[in-house]
């Protein structure tokens, strides 16, 4: 992975590129606490060789996998940062992919093989968001403070 600072304000805007074969959670996640990335919104385009697609099962309180086992372009990718309840950069990231006959689908970005590429712009926010473990979904939510 591959990335550059474009903006260098209150609200830093990073970009960064992932190659062929990056796994894109772990790079991305990598990233926000390399950078120490507190509070941030993501959006991105590109393709996948592979993925896994959460959806979140209330009843369970667990994601089921959906494996995606086949070549898709990421029509969307979108997420935030913010701290988990351990303190640390916690991603969120949802995303849409396209099969080769336009079909699409989508969730919770779980994990997945980037091929040829995929391009992410980070922006960060200048205020610090904060994940607080919900008593009945058992999710880490953020918690806006006052």
């Amino acid at each position: 992975m591959r990335f550059k600072l474009v903006n260098d304000g209150p609200q830093k805007t990073y970009v960064l590129v992932l190659d062929k074969g990056d796994e894109a959670v772990s790079c991305m996640q990598q990233f926000a606490r390399d950078h120490s990335v507190a509070a941030a919104q993501l959006t991105g385009i590109g393709a996948f060789s592979d993925a896994i697609l959460g959806f979140f099962d209330w009843e369970k309180k667990e994601y089921r996998k959906i494996p995606v086992r086949e070549q898709v372009e990421v029509v969307s990718l979108i997420g935030d940062v913010a701290l988990g309840p351990d303190g640390k950069p916690s991603l969120h990231p949802h995303v849409v992919v396209s099969r080769s006959d336009g079909s699409a689908m989508g969730g919770h970005l779980l994990e997945a093989h980037v091929r040829p590429t995929l391009e992410v712009v980070l922006t960060e926010s200048p205020e610090y968001l904060r994940k607080r473990k919900d008593s009945e979904s058992g999710l880490a939510l953020i918690t806006p403070q006052a």
